[in-house]
C-alpha cells in the first residue's frame, strides 16, 4: 500500500506544473530516492544542475554527493537505509544556468509534496542539510531552530527526532562548517538515529 501511494505521488511530482521557472524541468522523486521503509530521511536544498537534476539521484554526480557519501561513511550508514528528498523537488537555476536558490514562492509550491513525503516514508529521524531544508519544515509545522543555533543537536519536531546539519556543499565546507566540524556533526547524526 505504501509503494503504491508513494507511486501516485511521484506521478503527481512528475506533472507538476505550479513553478513558471521550472516548467520543463523534471521532479527528482522517484525509487531512485531512496527505500519508502527507510526510517531515516534526509531533507536538502533542492536538486544541484551538475548533480541530480542530471543523474536523478538525489545528491549524486556533483562534490556535494561526493561529500554526503564520505560523511554518510564515516558513521556506517548506507544510501539503502535512508530516504533523500528536497525542500524543492526541481533545480532553480538563474538565466546563465547557475544554481541558485529556490524563491520563497517555489518552496510554499513544494511544501505540498514535502508534506506528504513526510507522512507516506514516515521516518523517525530528519535530518535537514542546511537552513534551507530547515526552513521548508516550518511551512509544515511550525518550529523555532535556525541553523546558526541548532546545528547538530538533536529536537523532536512533529514527534519525530530532527537533527539540523550543515549542507555538504563545497562552498559550505568553504565557509561555514569545516571537513573536521561535519564529521563531528555525524556523530550527532549517528546517536540520534541510534536513540530513536
Amino acid at each position: 500500500m505504501k509503494q503504491k501511494l508513494f507511486d501516485e505521488l511521484v506521478e503527481e511530482a512528475a506533472s507538476c506544473t505550479r513553478c513558471p521557472a521550472m516548467c520543463g524541468r523534471s521532479a527528482v522523486l522517484s525509487k531512485l530516492n531512496g527505500s519508502p521503509k527507510a526510517r531515516i530521511m534526509l531533507i536538502g536544498e533542492a536538486p544541484g544542475r551538475k548533480g541530480a537534476d542530471r543523474t536523478r539521484v538525489p545528491f549524486s554526480g556533483d562534490q556535494s554527493g561526493a561529500n554526503l557519501d564520505r560523511f554518510l561513511q564515516s558513521i556506517n550508514l548506507q544510501r539503502e537505509q535512508i530516504f533523500i528528498t528536497s525542500a524543492a523537488l526541481c533545480n532553480p537555476r538563474t538565466e546563465s544556468g547557475a544554481n541558485r536558490k529556490p524563491t520563497q514562492k517555489e518552496l510554499s509550491n513544494c511544501t505540498y509534496f514535502l508534506r506528504r513525503t513526510i507522512e507516506l516514508i514516515d521516518p523517525t529521524v530528519i535530518v535537514t542539510l542546511g537552513s534551507v531544508a530547515l526552513e521548508a519544515l516550518k511551512r509544515i509545522q511550525y518550529h523555532e531552530l535556525n541553523l546558526k543555533d541548532s546545528a547538530a543537536q538533536i529536537h523532536t519536531w512533529q514527534e519525530r527526532t530532527l537533527v539540523p546539519i550543515y549542507h555538504p556543499s563545497p562552498q559550505v565546507l568553504a565557509s561555514h562548517r569545516r571537513d573536521a566540524q561535519q564529521l563531528l556533526d555525524y556523530q550527532v547524526v549517528a546517536q540520534a538515529i541510534k536513540c530513536s
